[in-house]
Order: C-alpha cells, then sequence, then structure tokens
C-alpha cells in the first residue's frame, strides 16, 4: 500500500491553514493548540454561553451544535456535542453554532429560547444553553418533526438541578406537534441579488425563482427573499419558527478536507490523516499514539486522570475506517463508525431484513439507547469503544456474544481476523500487537430461532455506566419434537477485569433440551462460573452476583416467551411475562393546580423569572465567564492524599519547574492566622490545601499542582459517624437536648402495648450545584485595593469573605471600622448558631488570614449557581486561597475548581444516624420517642451544629407525640467538612420520624397512611420545643391529596397488579411534612431594603437578599409594583450591594421573600405616606404624573424599608420557645413500580399538595416543588456518596469514589415521574361536587358542579406578606413518598416468599438496596435475609 514519503501523490496538500466557523463568523486556528478543546477555545473568543459544568460529558452544560457536509449523504449533517471533550481541532472545518448564535435580546430570541423562557424553563440558568443547543440540534436534524420521544431522547445527556425537568419537557413538546418547514427547506437568508440559499446543503437555491407550487421536493427547498425579522414562539401552536438561521458556509461546502498536522502545549502532536495509510504510517512511526474519534475516553483520561499522550491520531476523516456496510451475510462496520450513525443504521435495517436474522441488532439497539447521552453518541466511535477494553462496556458483551469478528491490520498492510470473545485479554488489555489497529467489525445476521437479547442494570436508567450488564444468545434446532440447543453465548461485564464469557455455563448448555430442568441447573453452574471475591473493586458484590443469575433467568423467560407456541415449549405464566417486557417510558405528563389571586397589579400573577431571557440566551454572566486580566495566574489545589496524617516533607522542585509557574503557597505564606470558619475559627485552611499559581491556562496549573510530592506520616483516622461515637469523637460544646413528658416514666408505665427499637442510617448527597466554585481576585493601586467575583451565596456576610452574590452589577467600597483581629465581629453567620453570643463574621475572618483592612476591599458578583445552600460558607475558604497570591503577587488569581476537585473539597448534605425507642398502642398511636441522633460533622464544625439542632426540632415531623427526649451530637472525623443544603437537617430528622411510624404499621399490621392520620398533630398541639401550632392546615391537604390520588382505588390496583405479576412490583405512600419557617437565631430574622421612585415614575429597589434562581427579585418587584400599582416592568431590581443594604442576613431557612418583601413594602409605604397628600390634592392621571408632581413639591421619593420577624425567640439552655414564625405543610403521594429481579425503579405519578397560602408568584412556586421533589428523589432513591471507609474498603481511606457525573448519579429527565401534578392548597370557598380536568401542558382549572356544601380548604397565612408562604426548603422532603412507596414495593416481594418481618432500608433506595430487599432465589446464595448494604455514613 506504500508509504505516506513514498506516495506524495495519494496525498491531499497540508492544510496551509485550519479554519472554523463560529456562529457564522471565519476564525482561522493557528497551530499551537491541539491541547485545547473546542470549549475553552469558545469560552476564550468571549462566547462564554457555552459552560464548564463537569469536563467529562456527563452534564451537558457545555453542548453546542456543529455542521459538516456528508459528501456519502450530499448534504449537511447537524449534531450536538459537548465541546468540554471535543479537541478544537476536531472540528476544522466545520460549523459551530453556540446559543449566541441562534437568538439574543438585542435582535430577538429564538422560539426554542422563547418557549423554554416563557415555560419557566430556567431557575439558576447554569444548564439553560445546553439544553436549548440540545433541542437546537435536534430541530435542525430532523426531517419530520420530532416526536415527544424524540424529544426527551435528546436531552438525556443534559442535567438540570433546580426545575424538576418538567417545564422543560412541556416547553420544547410544543415543538413536536409544529410542521417544521424551516429545517427542511425554508431560509429567509439569501444571497445577493435575491438568490435563495438552502439550508441543508449551503449552495444557491436554483428553485429561488419558482412560487410556493413549484418547489422541487427532491431538492427540499423554497425562495426566500428578504432577510426577516424573527418570528417568536407562539403559545397557541407552536407552528412558526425563527426566519433568521444560520447556514451552512458556503466555503465549507466547496472546500476539501485536508491532512493535518498540528501542535500543542508540552510537544504534543495532532494528526489528521486522510487515509488508512496515511494512519498506518502515523502508527509506524508513533507506536504510542492514540486513535481517537470522539475523545470521549482520550480526553477524560488526559484532563481528569493525569495520563499523558504526546501523540493523538484522528481518525475521522479516513473513508476505510468509516465503512458501514450491509451484506449478505451481516454488517461490516468501520472502526471509527459513530455510535449515532450506528444506531441509525441498525434501526433502518430492522425494518428492511427478516426478524430473525435482526435479533442482535435489536440487543444493541435497546443497549445502545441506554449507553450514554446523545452528544456522546454523536462522537464516540465502534473502535473507540471495543478497543478501551472497559469492563463494563455495554457493548463489548454484545459483540462476543453475537459472535462478531474483528478485523485487525498492522502497518505493513495485513488483515488478520479475531472473533470477539477472543479479543479481551485483561483489564483494559486487547490482542493488538504494536503497530496494529483495529479496521472494522463484522457482525453476521442470527439464524431461525436463534436469539439473542441485552441486559444491563445501572444506578440510573439514563445515560450511566453499568453495575452489571450483559449479552445472552441462544440457538435452537428442533431434533424428535424436542428444542436443543446447538449453541450458546454468555457474556458479562461488570463481574471481572475484562467482559467475561461464561464458558462452563455455555459448555453446560450445548446439546441440552430448552426446559425448566436445564434452567436449574444452569443457574448453579452458573454460580461457579462467575466469582466475585469479597472486597473486589466496585463493591456490591452480592448485588453483581445476584444480578448474573437474574439476568440468566430473565433470558430463560424471554426466550421461552419468544418461542411460546412451539412444540414442547412450556408457555410462559402470565406472572412472569412482564419479567421480559421490556421498559418503555411513555412521555411526562404534568399538571399545575393553582388558582391564580391578584393582589395589586402584579402580586400573585405567575410571571416568569425575571433573568429567565438572560439565561436562555447564554447572556447571563457567571464568575468563570469573567475574562482574566492580561497578566493574571490560575490557580490549583494541591490536596492531601490521606485523611489523617502528619506532613513530614513537601517537595514542590518539578512543579516549579513547570513552564509559567508563579509560585506556590503554603501555611507560612498566609500574612495572618491560618485558621477560619464561620461559627468558631477551627479549620486550618493551608496544610488542608495548598495552592499552586500559573499562567497560560487553568490545565497548566493543574498539571503543575500534580507534579508536587508530598511525604506523610499516617495516623489513625475516624471515616465514620460509627467510628466517631465508637471513639467518643464529638465537636466541643455541640451536645443538645430536647424533652418533652416524661419519656422514663412512659416507658415504666406500662401504658402502652408494645415497644420497638431500631436505627436508621440517612444517607449524604452531594450539591451537585452546575456551576463549580470559582473565585476571581485581583488587586489596584500597588495592591492597596483589592477586587473580588465569586460564585458565592451570601452576599452580606461573604462580603465579609470579600465575596459578593450573583446578579449585581456595582461594586462595593466596605466603610467598616477594622476590629482587632481577636474580636468577635457584631454578626451571626447563620441561623439555628447560638455558640456565641456574636458570631465570628467571615469579615474578622478574612483580617485574619489577610491582615487586610476591610474598607480597601471591593468586590464584584456574578450570577449564581447553588441549588440551595450549596455556596453559603464553603465558597469561602477557597475564596480565601486566591487572595494570598494574589496580594502577594499584586497580580490577579482565578481559582475555579473542578468537579471533581469541588465534590472532594467542599462538603455534602450531612449523612445522619439515628437510634430510636418508641413506645405505641395496639391502635397505632404514638406515646413515648426516646431518639439519640447523630451528624457527621468532617473535620470541621462549619454548619453541622446548626444542622443538627434543625433535625432535632423536626424529629416528629406531623406526630402529636406526649413524651420526647432527644438527644444530639456532632461528630468529629476525618472527612472533608459537611456542610448547609436545601431543608438544612430537617428532611434527615423526618425521615428518622418516618421510618420508625413505617416499622409501627409493619408491627401493627396496618397501612403506614393510617399509623400517620392516627397521630397527626393538629390546631393548637404544643411541640416538643415548645411552640403552639397555629393555623394547622395539615388535616385539609392530606384529605386533598387522598381525593386527587383516589387512594383506596389506588391500593386495590396495586394490589390487583402485585398479585397478577411475580417480577414486577408496584408500590405507592403517602407522605405528609411540616417545615419551619424562620432563622432559629433570633437575630438573623431582619431584613434591609431601598427603595427610589423616579420622576418617569418608575422605581429601583435594592434589597439585602440574594438572587439565586428562586425568584426572590422577581417576587420582590412584584411586590413593589403593587404596593406602588404600576406594572411590573417599571420597577427595576438593582442587584444586591452592602452599601445600600447593610447588615443583611443571609438567603436561606426559606425566609428571604418573607423578609426582604416585608422590607420591600415597608419602604414603599413610607413614600406613599408621603405621596398621599399631594395625591389627595389632585387627580393624575398616572403614577409618573404623580411622581413628578411629588418632586416638585419636594417630597423625599427614597426610603429605607426594615423588618423584623416578630414574637419568636429560642434558648437551648431552656429547650424551649418558639423558633418559627409559622409552618409550611405540604403532603404527596407516589406510586413506583419495581423490577424485583434488577432492583430497577420508575415512578409512575406522584401528586403533591403544598399550602402556600396565598401564593406571591404561583408558577415560580410550582417551579420549587418541582425542583425540590426531583432533587429529593434523588437524595432518597438514587445519589450515593461512597467514601473510602470500612464500609467501602476498595477505596483509598478517605477518599471518595463518586466525584463526578461518571460515578455520582443525580436525577435525569428520564426520573421525572410519568404523571406529575403539583397543586397548591386554595384558600377560597370552594362548592361540593368539584370536577377536576387535567391538561398536561397548561394549568389545571376548577369546574364548579352542582352545589352541595362549602367548605373551606387552606387559610391565609397572616404572618407573612400578603398572606403568602414560603417555599424553598419544605417540599424537599415530600420526594420520600417515592421512597415508602419503594419500599412498599419490596414488602409485596418479599411476600412472595412468605416474609413478613419487618426491614430496614437505608437512602438511597438504589437498585442495590431495591434488589437485595427483594428475596428469591436468585438472592438466596449470596445473603441473608436480614442483609443490609453498606452505606457511608
Amino acid at each position: 500500500m506504500g508509504s505516506l514519503k513514498n506516495r506524495e501523490d495519494e496525498l491531499e496538500q497540508v492544510g496551509k491553514e485550519a479554519i472554523l466557523y463560529v456562529n457564522g463568523v471565519r476564525k482561522a486556528l493557528p497551530d499551537g493548540l491541539a491541547h485545547k478543546t473546542l470549549l475553552e477555545y469558545l469560552r476564550d473568543i468571549g462566547l462564554t454561553g457555552t459552560k464548564l459544568g463537569c469536563g467529562e460529558g456527563g452534564c451537558g452544560a457545555c453542548t453546542v451544535m456543529v455542521s459538516h457536509y456528508d459528501k456519502n449523504m450530499q448534504k449537511c449533517v447537524h449534531y450536538a456535542i459537548n465541546a468540554c471533550l471535543a479537541p478544537l481541532y476536531s472540528v476544522e472545518g466545520m460549523h459551530v453554532i453556540t446559543v449566541e448564535g441562534i437568538g439574543n435580546r438585542k435582535h430577538g430570541l429564538h422560539p426554542i429560547q422563547e418557549a423554554l423562557a416563557q415555560s419557566h424553563g430556567s431557575q439558576c440558568g447554569f444548564c439553560t444553553p445546553g439544553f436549548i443547543m440540545s433541542m437546537y440540534a435536534l430541530l435542525r436534524s430532523c426531517q419530520t418533526p420530532p416526536s415527544e420521544e424524540q424529544i426527551e431522547e435528546s436531552l438525556a445527556g443534559n442535567l438540570c438541578r433546580c426545575t424538576g425537568y418538567r417545564p422543560i419537557i412541556d416547553a420544547f413538546r410544543v415543538f413536536a406537534k409544529t410542521n417544521d418547514d424551516l429545517y427542511t427547506g425554508i431560509s429567509s437568508l439569501s444571497l445577493q441579488g435575491g438568490q435563495a440559499v438552502c439550508p441543508s446543503t449551503g449552495k444557491p437555491c436554483s428553485c429561488g425563482s419558482r412560487g410556493p407550487s413549484g418547489i422541487d421536493s427532491n431538492k427540499q427547498c423554497v425562495p426566500c427573499g428578504d432577510k426577516c425579522q424573527p418570528i417568536f414562539y407562539s403559545e397557541i401552536d407552536g407552528s412558526k419558527y425563527t426566519e433568521k438561521e444560520l447556514i451552512f458556509p458556503p466555503e465549507l461546502l466547496l472546500r476539501k478536507s485536508t491532512y493535518l498536522n498540528m501542535s500543542g502545549f508540552g510537544g504534543l502532536k495532532w494528526y489528521r490523516p486522510l487515509r488508512l495509510q496515511h494512519v498506518l504510517d502515523l502508527k509506524a512511526e508513533y507506536p504510542d499514539a492514540k486513535l481517537l474519534v470522539g475523545n470521549t475516553e482520550v480526553g477524560i483520561e488526559m484532563r481528569l486522570k493525569g495520563m499523558q499522550y504526546q501523540v493523538l491520531i484522528s481518525s475521522t476523516h479516513v473513508p476505510e475506517l468509516n465503512v458501514l456496510s450491509v451484506k449478505d451475510d451481516g454488517l461490516d462496520i468501520g472502526a471509527a463508525v459513530r455510535l449515532s450513525d450506528l444506531l441509525h443504521v441498525f434501526r433502518k435495517v430492522v425494518l428492511e431484513r427478516e426478524a430473525h436474522e435482526t435479533s442482535s441488532l435489536k440487543a444493541f439497539i435497546e443497549q445502545l439507547k441506554w449507553f450514554a447521552g446523545t452528544q456522546i453518541k454523536n462522537v464516540a466511535s465502534v473502535g473507540g469503544n471495543i478497543c478501551t477494553a472497559s469492563p463494563i462496556s455495554d457493548l463489548n458483551p454484545l459483540w462476543m456474544a453475537a459472535k462478531a469478528k474483528f478485523r485487525i491490520i498492522d502497518c505493513k498492510g495485513n488483515i488478520r481476523t479475531v472473533l470477539a470473545e477472543n479479543f479481551f485479554l485483561g483489564y483494559r488489555k486487547v490482542d493488538l500487537a504494536t503497530g496494529e489497529i483495529l479496521l472494522s467489525v463484522f457482525l453476521p445476521w442470527t439464524r431461525p430461532f436463534e436469539y439473542m437479547k441485552e441486559f444491563k442494570q445501572a444506578h440510573r436508567r439514563d445515560d450511566d455506566i453499568a453495575i452489571v450488564n450483559a449479552g445472552m444468545r441462544i440457538f435452537l434446532e428442533e431434533k424428535c419434537d424436542s428444542w436443543v440447543i446447538s449453541d450458546a453465548s454468555i457474556v458479562y461485564g461488570g463481574v471481572a477485569p475484562l467482559s467475561l464469557s461464561a464458558v462452563k455455563t455455555k459448555e453446560f448448555l450445548v446439546g441440552k433440551y430448552w426446559n425448566n430442568e436445564l434452567l436449574q441447573d444452569a443457574l448453579k453452574i452458573l454460580q461457579e462460573d462467575i466469582f466475585l471475591k469479597d472486597g473486589a473493586p466496585g463493591g456490591m458484590v452480592e448485588f453483581r452476583k445476584s444480578l448474573t443469575l437474574s439476568f440468566f433467568f430473565k433470558f430463560f423467560l424471554w426466550v421461552s416467551h419468544q418461542m411460546d407456541g412451539k412444540k414442547s415449549i412450556e408457555s410462559l405464566q402470565l406472572s412472569h411475562v412482564s419479567a421480559v417486557q421490556t421498559f418503555h417510558r411513555p412521555p411526562v405528563i404534568g399538571s399545575q393546580d393553582y388558582e391564580v389571586r391578584k393582589h395589586g397589579t402584579a402580586v400573585g400573577i405567575p410571571e416568569v423569572h425575571l433573568s429567565s431571557r438572560l439565561q436562555v440566551t447564554g447572556e447571563a454572566e457567571y464568575t468563570d465567564d469573567t475574562p482574566l486580566p492580561p497578566d493574571g495566574l490560575h490557580a490549583a489545589l494541591v490536596l492531601s492524599r490521606k485523611p489523617h496524617a502528619r506532613i513530614l516533607s513537601i517537595d514542590d522542585s518539578k512543579a516549579k519547574a513547570s513552564p509559567g509557574f508563579a509560585g506556590i503557597f503554603l501555611a507560612k505564606d498566609v500574612p495572618g492566622d491560618n485558621n477560619i470558619g464561620p461559627v468558631i475559627y477551627d479549620e486550618e485552611l493551608c496544610y488542608r490545601v495548598c495552592h499552586l499559581c500559573g499562567p497560560d491556562t487553568h490545565e497548566n496549573a493543574k498539571l503543575a499542582a500534580r507534579k508536587v510530592h508530598i511525604e506523610y506520616e499516617e495516623l489513625p483516622a475516624i471515616l465514620s459517624i460509627q467510628d466517631a461515637i465508637n471513639a467518643k469523637s464529638f465537636h466541643p460544646g455541640t451536645e443538645r437536648c430536647l424533652r418533652k413528658g416524661d419519656v422514663d416514666l412512659c416507658f415504666q408505665s406500662g401504658k402502652y402495648d408494645k415497644i420497638i427499637e431500631g436505627e436508621v442510617q440517612v444517607g449524604g448527597q452531594e450539591h451537585f450545584y452546575l456551576e463549580p466554585q470559582s473565585s476571581l481576585v485581583w488587586t489596584i493601586d500597588g495592591g492597596n485595593e483589592v477586587h473580588m467575583i465569586s460564585s458565592t451565596q451570601l452576599e452580606n456576610m461573604n462580603c465579609r469573605f470579600h465575596l459578593y452574590p450573583i446578579y449585581a452589577s456595582l461594586m462595593v467600597n466596605f466603610q467598616i471600622v477594622l476590629y482587632p483581629l481577636h474580636v468577635y465581629a457584631y454578626f451571626c453567620y447563620y441561623s439555628y448558631i447560638l455558640m456565641h453570643s456574636r458570631l465570628r463574621s467571615t469579615r474578622s475572618m478574612f483580617l485574619m488570614f489577610l491582615v487586610f483592612p476591610c474598607q480597601k476591599w471591593f468586590v464584584e458578583p456574578s450570577e449564581l449557581v447553588v441549588d440551595l445552600v450549596g455556596k453559603e460558607t464553603r465558597s469561602a475558604f477557597l475564596a480565601a486561597v486566591a487572595s494570598v497570591p494574589s496580594y502577594l503577587l499584586n497580580r490577579p488569581v482565578k481559582l475555579t475548581l473542578d468537579r471533581d476537585v469541588d465534590m472532594m473539597t467542599t462538603g455534602q448534605r450531612h449523612s445522619f444516624f439515628g437510634k430510636y425507642k418508641v413506645a405505641f398502642t395496639n391502635e397505632g398511636k404514638v406515646l413515648a420517642l426516646d431518639l439519640e441522633i447523630y451528624n457527621n460533622a468532617g473535620n470541621s464544625l462549619d454548619l453541622s451544629l446548626a444542622v443538627l439542632e434543625r433535625a432535632m426540632f423536626h424529629s416528629d415531623n406531623v406526630y402529636e407525640i406526649p413524651n420526647m427526649r432527644i438527644i444530639g451530637g456532632v461528630c468529629f472525623t476525618n472527612m472533608p467538612s459537611n456542610t448547609a443544603f436545601r431543608g438544612f437537617g430537617g428532611p434527615q430528622g423526618m425521615l428518622i420520624a418516618e421510618n420508625w411510624i413505617q416499622r409501627i404499621a409493619v408491627e401493627l399490621k396496618k397501612s403506614p397512611e393510617e399509623i400517620r392520620e392516627i397521630n397527626f398533630q393538629g390546631e393548637g398541639s404544643v411541640l416538643h420545643y415548645g411552640q403552639q401550632l397555629q393555623h394547622c392546615t395539615l388535616s385539609q391537604l392530606w384529605n386533598e391529596l387522598k381525593l386527587s390520588c383516589e387512594f383506596l382505588n389506588s391500593q386495590e390496583e396495586v394490589t390487583q397488579f402485585n398479585g397478577k405479576n411475580r417480577w414486577r412490583k408496584r408500590g405507592i405512600a403517602m407522605v405528609p411534612t411540616k417545615f419551619g419557617i424562620s432563622f432559629t437565631t433570633k437575630l438573623m430574622n431582619q431584613a434591609g431594603a431601598l427603595v427610589h421612585v423616579y420622576t418617569d415614575g418608575t422605581v429601583l429597589v435594592t434589597h439585602g437578599g440574594v438572587e439565586m434562581g428562586q425568584g426572590l427579585h422577581t417576587k420582590v418587584a412584584q411586590i413593589a409594583a403593587s404596593a406602588f400599582n404600576i406594572p411590573l416592568c417599571s420597577v427595576f431590581i438593582s442587584e444586591t450591594s452592602t452599601d445600600k443594604v447593610p447588615n443583611s442576613s443571609p438567603t436561606a431557612a426559606s425566609a428571604s421573600s418573607d423578609m426582604y418583601g416585608a422590607a420591600v413594602l415597608d419602604a414603599c409605604e413610607q413614600i406613599k405616606a408621603r405621596m398621599e397628600p399631594i395625591a389627595s390634592q389632585n387627580s393624575f392621571s398616572s403614577f409618573a404624573e404623580l411622581a413628578a408632581a411629588c418632586y416638585e413639591a419636594r417630597i423625599d421619593l427614597s426610603a429605607h424599608g426594615f423588618y423584623i420577624t416578630p414574637e419568636i425567640g429560642f434558648e437551648w439552655r431552656t429547650g424551649k420557645g418558639i423558633p418559627f414564625r409559622y409552618f409550611t405543610y405540604g403532603a404527596a403521594f407516589a406510586e413506583v413500580e419495581i423490577d424485583t429481579l434488577t432492583g430497577d425503579f420508575h415512578t409512575r405519578t406522584a401528586n403533591i399538595f403544598l399550602d402556600l397560602g396565598y401564593s406571591l408568584n404561583p408558577a415560580i412556586d410550582v417551579g420549587q416543588i418541582e425542583g425540590a421533589f426531583i432533587q429529593g428523589l434523588g437524595w432518597v432513591a438514587l445519589e450515593e456518596l461512597k467514601w473510602g471507609d470500612a464500609a467501602h474498603k476498595w477505596i483509598p481511606p478517605g477518599c471518595l469514589y463518586t466525584c463526578g457525573p461518571g460515578s455520582y448519579k443525580i436525577p435525569s429527565l428520564n426520573d421525572v415521574p410519568f404523571r406529575f401534578n403539583v397543586s397548591l392548597l386554595k384558600c377560597l370557598p370552594i362548592i361540593g361536587n368539584k370536577k377536576r380536568i387535567l391538561n398536561s401542558h397548561m394549568q389545571k382549572h376548577i369546574i364548579l358542579g352542582s352545589s352541595v356544601a362549602h367548605y373551606m380548604t387552606g387559610h391565609p397565612n397572616v404572618k407573612a406578606i400578603h398572606s403568602s408562604k414560603a417555599v424553598g426548603e419544605p417540599p424537599f422532603f415530600l420526594a420520600s413518598a417515592v421512597f415508602f412507596a419503594i419500599k412498599d414495593a419490596v414488602i409485596a416481594a418479599r411476600a412472595e416468599v412468605g416474609c413478613s418481618d419487618w426491614f430496614p432500608l437505608d437512602n438511597p433506595a438504589t437498585p442495590e438496596r431495591i434488589r437485595i430487599a427483594c428475596l428469591d432465589e436468585f438472592t438466596a446464595p449470596f445473603t441473608s435475609y436480614d442483609f443490609r448494604p453498606k452505606l457511608s455514613v
């Protein structure tokens, strides 16, 4: 075939210039950028709408659309990719469109953007551009309107932590019912002279002179005329798209592909050959070179695992490697074929070929559906997935089972063929010699009565790596009226260092008759064939073993079902059929039932989030979007590799030799005190982390940091709550106790009928805010002033850390007297804390840390993504880290954490351990509760005591308990400090309560709902801390929920389903909640605001709260607009700034709308009172006229508003008081279905009721409810933190295994309940016999039937602004209805084997815990009936 040097005549000219089009603009790519990703390049040129969320293609925040001309198909192809993984040169010659390229506020929004904004589909907004671009790519690529299923599938690679996905689905669903003319041939863009341009080909269109009736259907284009203004999204039918679309650049259409030979940082070489021989010659010259197509594996290895490859060869443009041809005996698949193309061809072939030939293809289709997100499948290749040889590859077991053949070619052109089952040699080792590459894969057709099936079980169904997967094939032949196995293949992934063929089982099967006797014998052989030792990497050994048997059993049932009706084949029992049915998810149907109770011009109206248009266009700026000044430095952290150790030495010589090294900073370099903390200074910053600075890029700073070598002397480590209890390791002064009645007397009295005792483990949860922690610090005036931008939640307290909140637009000059370093500041840091009368503020902390006066700190704000309390305190130590080198070097420093470092260092929701003893009667009435409760604080206190206290306050949930004793402790462990998260300990306390409630129900053989009802608190109930309930709407909520879900009918339907299905079970549950609203530290319950009225009638409002996507600014603006009786558009919210509103409290405890809304109203009322004399003397036609008249009369039109929450206060010395202003009540119903053989589950229905009084903005409140519920669903059922501890010895001690989206799974769109209904409790008299009409895309409406009776539901909340109630945190716990519905389903499964005893089920209820709890013959060989899967607590 010749060599590269000898065949120059066959080599297209090496490109002198690499080019790329971005949003229609030509970009020349210079040499030397091979180390850059497309995302880095886009952000460097100012297109910051594309975000960095994880760096591994797992969150979709970086999604863009790329287009290129496919010469084989003779048309442009458009698809979504992850820009964070795409090497810059991989998109050379392509057109990249980002969110900025499809619409903006100045020139008009694209209908996709408009739809999402109007549907309340954006909250924090960080993930929003990614969703927009995934949907845009789908529409551009579709030749017909996409189905709802296609839309949901296209969004599978995008994660959202705020919205709960439902409004996003509803926003995009409208495009499924449109005539997608724009993307199939209409464009109003034209060339000069009126010649039309086809959006598909980018060529001048010859049909431009024809009218619409003369359209050439083959060319798929019509005349387009002059450029038009955008046509906006139509709420009625969504039938019009914008007519301003970017076409494929004609230059790229006419340009020939060129051979690329580029370089990058550190000597990196990048090649893009055009012929197979070029690849072979390069491989011969560089034997260790890595071949790549999508960079989905190599990119992660290089950027996250620190692996260095010097030569990369992109095979995307090699025709011989991109072959995909259908032959008489099978399919020939090139190694570089992308998985999305493979899936497309497989689906097409299945429709065209005989059914018996495509059994293997159908297995691949099903497996590819759940393989990864759309963005990954669009670039990942067949050969890359094979040669990576991952032991959990989803496809390799299928290649092996299908008897696929791999064609391998060496540098001399010699080709050999190897069976797939012989190709994998060991952990990530394959049968490729030096200089060999995988050329293609041959997949044979299956024969009549040859069946192949795929299996996979993961933590999350969508876009997740497998725990165990399998490919199984059987070939049956009829002999003597019986069916005999002539050939078989059973292959597993996830049970060995490589994809493993069950050879003994295969040998046993061949020649055997297909019957139930075969099944039982094969299962015994399989147990011996697949061996997993205890402590195997990945853990979950018992679960993985059971899956091997479950999968084979499912395969046997499936094949029997396929052969149903054949002679000698036993018919499948009807109760077994559901075990073999393929899961099909219906489109999400959501309803939102609320009444619009308008107050004034704006309050009560479901207005859209004020920042939504900024977010959907990518124009909202976040901290990392701020460009680094020219002399700026990037910082990286050097982390400890041991949980508890003494540092012996630090060798930074290699780091100092790194290009551009600027400095490494240790404890000795800190100008002031090295200890920080929001409550007490117990957190040593340096030596906990040291930091290193270097110019150029963030990546180079990380590379230098990895070169720092530290020697340790290891010390004994405490890694769990149980370790801490055993060692009596508690943070000093954190013991707490609450009492009611006399617990001991009750237990001694004998008035009870039964006593239960037990333990509850409550798992933690990662915040997983989509925006990682980031800070930018710089000095000016020779280092005399310091400025900072940071992603932080608390504008006032974090300004004392010299941080700032989102959205603000003004610098702040702190005019504050510098206190001595040892003096406490006069501010409390957070609610629920009473450790000191005056807590140390973060200002004094920074004074200690940097020895710099506050008045010389200037802070600029940024957009913020917090996902409720994730950036409350932990952002502070990162800001401190960045400030030291900036101050000492007098240069700007940016520190942005990678997702894995963020998760490893910034803490999570606290894990808890509860030990209870409960006395109750035979009727189920609880008489006494004795509870010990502990949380895992980590190595510093942070806010852990406050979290414990909130958990203790909520340990009764909604239940009347005459005698209670709750003792709490904060455990010190050698783990990163845990911190605040949505609910702030309340959900953990309530989950412990619901666990013993459920156990009482089992003991008494009653339903948990019955036990709950009999113990409900009511009006006037006195809680265990002395507060009396007022305006309690719990019973009304509960009854409304029962009506809406038809609970008794649902129970009967579930019972019937479970009786008819052996291997699938359904469960239901109803769970209530009561969440206290206020900061439990009294002094925090104050708020300020500043309001200006201008002579044109417009109003400027500044308040002390932080807008972080929850709609606080929007609600405040509505309050101001209604106060002055002016339109909402006349009110502008100036971003939070401490030079306007000092001493503000944290935006937390769900109280911000109450407090800041009231403060704004106070300011407005002051101004109105001043205006009243003028208004009463004259009749003004507008507010503007009144304002102008007041100005002329020299009336002050500015006012400072202030609010203090009245009638609250709690004293821990007595354990009594009124910590909460009021309570938000809620209840939820959930129905789930589980696969008892695998542990997989899905939520069929979720009905949520909340009492929010008179909602300030019901649409925003519904968004908060849905987002909280889905976030809570992750906590109770999906998100498991795995630390290196006694429960996970295969993980290095103290290390976090689940440190990114690849291993830590938050809910995806696929986890949203099929029916997701949210209702706000009505506050008006309602006629009886009401009927509800459900609409899947609009709010639910009430139709009044015949008048039978009037009754009142709900109650206006007289204790908050405009009778509203807080909403941020209360709905979170309602997701526990899913958890207890899962347990209800497991109970039904255990009943099949005669087990009715109570059993523990820890959260999260992952597939492992569900499967192991469902006792049957497939778990019996590996676990006992009381086996409890391990959990990091």
